[in-house]
């Protein structure tokens, strides 16, 4: 879980400013419910005037409020009116200052609206009760005893009775109070509009960062994930499936990257929103905020309930995800032996079942998540209720006023949808928080194999490509016995190097400890006597061929194929090294040629061209060691023979390995290892090994007509040697042997 965090950490500056942007939206959220508030309260209650400010007066109404004030509001009054033809005019829009003169003309206001009630007439009062020689404290105590006959409602009865006050000192003076009102309203609700556009602003943006932010950790993940299994070796790609793999590089960072969104809109918005909504309703002075944590403890214990039922599900559901993939992978790829076979129904068996797993699972988990919703909106309504009802006595008790409670209940359902907002994010963690795991596993694999801290790749800058087996032995990770036993041989440039044996005899993990796929566990290989482990493996590949068993082509076009061992390699190398691979043949023929595209796979050309684009694409790169794991088993013996007397003629000065299952493959190789059991039990050319190795004798038997066995290859009519004194390959002498193989076929 803690990798979700240190992926964000990574990009703190754009989350630094995107928590600014969420504060910025959470203001403006915040502030909307007073907004509102103020509309009931004091646009349509008090008629649009906020408080017992009057913006204008007559001055005789000035004096009557000074009777009351003390020396110090008396000193401010005078201070924040200016007068002008017997008019007083506020001449400030401090706030502060504001609120001191409607906490100083409230209770004023009250003592003259109680007196005008009793049918005193006010004109002229200031001048009676100054001729009366009333002093200070007497008007102070006419203030005390109106405060207490007022009791615990008089913050709410001075209020409303000084806003009735200073409309009726309005409509004194002929304003139109209509006119106060529709000003009040269309000044909020334009306060209201700009904080709603400037809240679109805000949200948009955000948003738009963190999806920003969500891709680019998306796209690095991808990036690691791909790097690091591209330096894997068979090793640890054996320890992941292909399937696994391809899930954690997809679904899983996807599952990652979803979740990083929302942690940045939603988790990050959440506690800003609720703590600033319960500040909100701290000051609404409501005495409700109870409500508020008996609605959180409810939505915290649902939570907790939901995930200790779903949290192992979450678990379950990337490993079902895996199978499902897998089980997939097998069908699409194995589809033409399923339908050879006739197991379609069993394959679909199998699929379904792998299906109706994840299927269970994920409805499992999406009912228990679904009682959420109703559960929450349950909680939400009953809070809605609760603060109705007691916000009504409230009301009718004169503690409260309408707006308050509209306020507070937008404040309330802020409050909880900010939990609300976590609760869905937590749901997702637990996945995410799998995936993430699962991601970190493979960039946390050791490599099995890595370059030396010092490489000696200068020394090869004019490579000869003489390689040399000196008491190689190799085991498999968990295995008991030796793949490979004592192994000791040379191959040297210009000469073709021939391994051949029985299925699962070891030559293909012989072929694969060349190029480092693994690496060995006993002795060492070198080239040009430097051991390849003292070589970076970039360079070390540079210096190979490698053509696998299985050719593999890339979606593109022929060409880029060819031309994959590097960019420098031109369009005359490309068809000279497709001309010696014999495919030159087939790609004219293309509409297209060169350019005639290749689908993923190569599955759009046969098992033979297949193998001749990857020969091709080894020839192309010219390099000092040619390895074929069996590259040859898909071509017929006349394209074989073909092949290989171009490859001599165009690549003398490397070194050939040859792995293969065919004789006539071989025939005219320089040096023929024999191998059983994972060691070498004959070492010579085709005539000596017929003499003194009796498991090559054995594979001679299934694939040599009787003919050729008694003249030991040949005899007579075969041309062993050529005039240069080569034994690398013989042409004729492969042509002679093809004839007479598809005789001894044909009879």
């Amino acid at each position: 879980m803690g990798k979700l965090f240190r992926d964000l950490w990574k990009h703190r500056a754009a989350v630094l400013l995107i928590v600014l942007l969420l504060i910025g939206q959470a203001y403006c959220d915040l502030s909307l419910p007073s907004y509102t508030s103020d509309i009931v309260d004091v646009g349509i209650q008090q008629g649009g005037i906020e408080n017992a400010v009057p913006e204008r007066m007559r001055e005789e109404t000035f004096n009557n409020i000074a009777l009351f004030l003390t020396e110090d509001e008396r000193a401010l009054a005078e201070e924040s009116y200016t007068l002008a033809e017997g008019v007083r005019e506020l001449n400030t829009r401090d706030r502060q200052t504001i609120e001191q003169l409607d906490e100083a003309f409230g209770l004023p206001m009250v003592i003259l609206s109680s007196l005008e009630e009793s049918g005193m007439d006010l004109s002229g009062l200031s001048q009676a009760m100054l001729n009366s020689g009333l002093t200070d404290e007497a008007i102070e105590g006419i203030r005390k005893q109106a405060l207490e006959s007022m009791g615990d409602m008089s913050d709410s009865i001075i209020s409303q009775r000084a806003v009735l006050f200073v409309q009726s000192e309005y409509e004194a003076m002929g304003m139109d109070l209509g006119q106060v009102q529709m000003s009040y309203l269309l000044t909020t609700g334009a306060k209201m509009l700009g904080l709603t556009l400037l809240m679109v602003a805000t949200a948009v943006l955000s948003g738009l960062l963190s999806s920003r932010t969500a891709a680019k950790i998306g796209m690095e993940l991808r990036g690691q994930v791909f790097t690091k299994v591209l330096s894997f070796s068979n090793n640890e790609l054996n320890k992941f499936s292909i399937a696994s793999l391809i899930t954690r590089s997809t679904n899983d960072i996807q599952q990652v990257q979803m979740v990083e969104v929302m942690l940045l809109r939603m988790v990050l918005y959440a506690p800003i929103i609720g703590i600033g909504g319960i500040i909100r309703v701290a000051g609404t002075r409501t005495g409700l905020s109870w409500i508020i944590v008996v609605a959180v403890v409810a939505i915290f214990i649902l939570v907790m309930a939901l995930l200790f039922v779903a949290m192992p599900k979450f678990r379950k559901m990337q490993t079902l995800v895996d199978r499902l993939n897998l089980v997939a992978r097998e069908i699409l790829t194995g589809l033409s032996v399923i339908r050879a076979f006739d197991r379609e129904k069993y394959e679909e068996e199998r699929f379904d079942t792998a299906n109706k797993n994840l299927m269970k699972t994920q409805l499992f988990t999406n009912r228990v998540m679904n009682i959420m919703m109703p559960a929450m909106m349950l909680i939400m309504n009953g809070v809605t209720v609760m603060i109705i009802w007691f916000g009504g006595h409230g009301i009718d008790a004169g503690t409260m006023q309408v707006g308050d409670m509209i306020a507070f209940i937008t404040y309330t359902m802020q409050i909880v949808m900010a939990f609300l907002m976590i609760t869905m994010i937590s749901v997702m963690l637990p996945r995410a928080g799998v995936a993430a795991d699962r991601i970190q596993e493979v960039l946390d694999t050791p490599l099995s194999i890595h370059d030396a801290p010092v490489v000696r790749d200068g020394e090869l800058e004019n490579a000869k490509g003489e390689l040399r087996f000196e008491d190689v032995s190799f085991r498999y990770d968990g295995a008991d016995e030796d793949a490979l036993e004592h192994i000791s041989f040379t191959a040297k440039p210009g000469e073709t190097t021939a391994i051949i044996g029985s299925t699962g005899c070891g030559k293909s993990t012989l072929i694969h400890l060349i190029p480092r796929f693994y690496d060995v566990t006993q002795g060492r290989i070198t080239i040009d006597g430097i051991d390849i482990r003292e070589i970076s493996q970039e360079k070390l590949h540079s210096l190979l061929g490698f053509v696998p068993q299985k050719g593999n082509l890339f979606s593109g076009t022929i060409a880029s194929n060819i031309k994959y061992g590097g960019d420098w390699i031109t369009d005359e190398k490309m068809k000279e090294a497709a001309q010696i691979a014999q495919a030159t043949e087939f790609i004219e023929t293309r509409p297209d040629g060169y350019d005639s595209p290749v689908a993923q796979g190569g599955s759009n050309v046969s098992g033979g061209q297949k193998q001749r684009l990857s020969i091709a694409r080894a020839i192309a790169k010219s390099p000092k060691i040619f390895l074929f794991d069996d590259s040859f088993s898909a071509l017929d013996y006349k394209t074989d023979a073909q092949l290989r007397k171009a490859l001599h003629e165009k690549t003398g000065d490397a070194a050939v390995l040859i792995v293969a299952q065919r004789i006539s493959t071989i025939l005219h190789a320089n040096r023929i290892l024999v191998l059983e059991d994972g060691k070498i039990v004959g070492d010579g050319t085709h005539e000596q090994l017929l003499e003194s190795c009796a498991a090559y004798q054995e594979i001679a038997r299934s694939q040599l007509s009787e003919s050729e066995l008694k003249g030991k290859g040949g005899g007579t009519n075969r041309k062993v040697v050529p005039e240069n004194g080569s034994r690398r390959f013989s042409p004729e002498a492969d042509a002679a042997c093809s004839g007479r193989k598809e005789a001894a076929r044909h009879e």
